[in-house]
């Protein structure tokens, strides 16, 4: 949060930032759905976007030497530059497993279970950094995944691939906790803007590697494909990414960090009137226990210090 005392208009303005990003990563399942095309064309697309957006921005930063005398390349250790591409990587997992899922069952289920990944940041912490973890992290770590099952049951009885497209998105999940971890210790030498390219621009190798190995077509999509693409790049990862980090700057991360759990909700939401999808009273009680555990999740873990918002768009 910023260190000078805000303004009552800019705190009002942070809380209307908050809420529009939510808004614009709630369209993130339904503007996947629209799209209609593959899961990794989808993500593509998603990521170049992003990355020829901020293409112009990184390359001034690179330019600025860090000293007189010192290498463009001296702002890419080499650590922290291979972590950063690994979390790329992850993300570019985390989009194909998300994006399958929708086209297989919709938005709102695969959406939610994406949404665990802070389950998945805690338990990696806790195998890779020996980070102590409460009994209030392992009360919510249950809850959550009581929910998740309670759905991926439901599911699973109402046919093969809705139950298959909640899976991947429980395993989407996970790869974006992977890719939030990796994402902090790279962030741990290189500003954000450096950090958060390099992974875009990884993930964006990644995802075009895995249509052609695919033999997945990039052109040939209707407009209403093409147009939703633009959508995802544009509002979900632009504004709504921007919305979260401005809300970040004047608001504290506790507060910040679990409004990303209003992302499935809205989704959901807008998927009756949008997608026709029909949310049922299991789902509706599975999605409780979910985002209830996730939240008390995000309590057993909340530090004094500012952290990123773990929210997926």
């Amino acid at each position: 949060m910023s260190t000078s005392q805000p303004t009552e208009r800019t705190i009002l303005f942070s809380y209307l930032a908050l809420a529009a990003g939510v808004i614009c990563m709630g369209f993130s399942g339904i503007f996947v759905k629209w799209a209609n095309a593959p899961g990794p064309v989808t993500g593509f697309y998603r990521m170049i976007i992003v990355v020829l957006l901020l293409a112009g921005p990184f390359w001034r930063r690179v330019r600025r030497r860090p000293q007189p005398g010192a290498s463009w390349w001296s702002r890419f250790p080499r650590s922290a530059t291979r972590i950063a591409l690994l979390s790329g990587l992850f993300f570019a997992c985390d989009l194909t497993l998300w994006n399958t899922g929708i086209l297989l069952s919709g938005a709102t289920n695969p959406t939610l279970m994406g949404n665990t990944s802070p389950l998945w940041v805690g338990i990696g912490a806790y195998f890779l950094f020996r980070e102590k973890l409460g009994r209030h992290f392992w009360l919510g770590l249950g809850l959550a995944l009581a929910g998740a099952v309670l759905i991926l049951g439901l599911d699973a009885l109402r046919g093969f691939s809705l139950g298959l497209g909640t899976s991947l998105g429980l395993f989407a999940g996970m790869f974006y906790g992977a890719y939030f971890l990796a994402t902090q210790r790279s962030r741990q030498t290189l500003d954000s803007l450096t950090a958060f390219w390099l992974a875009a621009a990884s993930s964006t190798v990644v995802l075009l590697l895995f249509c052609l190995v695919a033999r997945l077509p990039l052109l040939g999509y209707s407009m209403k494909s093409y147009l939703s693409f633009l959508g995802l790049g544009l509002i979900v990862h632009g504004l709504g990414q921007f919305a979260f980090s401005y809300a970040l700057g004047y608001l504290p991360a506790s507060l910040v960090s679990p409004a990303g759990l209003g992302q499935p909700i809205v989704t959901a939401l807008l998927a009756v009137p949008l997608l026709g999808e029909t949310i049922t009273r299991g789902q509706i009680v599975g999605g409780l226990a979910v985002l209830t555990g996730i939240y008390i999740v995000h309590r057993s873990r909340q530090r004094p210090r500012r952290s990123a918002a773990l929210a997926r768009g």
